[in-house]
């Protein structure tokens, strides 16, 4: 007959199931590398693709897959999808089911809306850059000022784009307001594509303009700052109009 155990004074806990302590602390840390990962991907994906749309290297009304997209830019499928899905709420292409993604066109009646809404926006975001901007911000918007127009002097316009991109997420990012940033971030590629359709011909003038906003936010002038936006928009406007079809429908 079986001798019975003496008690130990303590219950034995319970152990969790063989693999289950491994699986479930992997699961978390691969979870959360693998989420990082993920948005970083989405936002190469992103930029790499609005970059091509924006650079007309993507022209307007061609249809592209997103296996074509994930071969050529060497990035997975998942993280284009979504890219694409970001772009089509930014009505810069359309997702057509069962054919592809195609690039939308340049539509000079919607850039007008377009322009309606940014200047709202562009005001707005100007007024509580030059308000909440840090030191180094300010600093650094003094420098782009000065680097845009010897940009657009020497004929660089390529680098003049890639200055005005860093000007406009770094105004943004000065606002302190993640749904204003939203907001502006969503319809500048659209003008982007559209001037660069265009090919506006002062861009000494136009680097000016941007460089009045940049200098006025960095001294803290929410009023100058959003009068220098209001100047951007106006030639903006008064660009998009002249590239209209006289027989065309106003």
């Amino acid at each position: 007959m079986a001798t019975p155990r003496k008690p130990t004074g303590r219950k034995a806990a319970a152990k969790p199931p063989r693999g289950a302590r491994r699986k479930a602390g992997g699961a978390a840390t691969a979870g959360g590398e693998q989420g990082d990962g993920k948005t970083r991907l989405t936002e190469q994906a992103y930029r790499r693709i609005e970059e091509q749309i924006v650079m007309l290297r993507l022209a307007p009304g061609s249809v592209v897959s997103e296996t074509e997209l994930s071969q050529s830019l060497g990035i997975g499928r998942t993280p284009i999808r979504e890219a694409l899905q970001r772009l089509a709420r930014e009505h810069l292409v359309t997702i057509v089911p069962h054919r592809g993604v195609m690039v939308c066109d340049i539509n000079v009646g919607e850039q007008l809306k377009v322009i309606e809404l940014r200047r709202e926006l562009e005001r707005l975001v100007a007024r509580l850059a030059a308000l909440r901007a840090s030191p180094d911000q300010r600093a650094r918007l003094r420098a782009l000022a000065n680097d845009m127009v010897l940009a657009t002097a020497a004929g660089n316009d390529k680098g003049f784009l890639a200055l005005d991109n860093e000007f406009n997420k770094l105004v943004a990012a000065a606002t302190r307001n993640q749904f204003a940033r939203a907001a502006i971030n969503s319809i500048q590629a659209l003008s982007r594509r559209f001037w660069f359709h265009h090919r506006i011909g002062d861009m000494v003038y136009v680097a000016q303009l941007h460089a009045n906003i940049a200098n006025a936010i960095a001294e803290g002038s929410a009023k100058d700052a959003s009068a220098a936006a209001d100047a951007l928009m106006d030639y903006f406007e008064a660009f998009t109009r002249s590239t209209l079809d006289p027989v065309g429908d106003e």
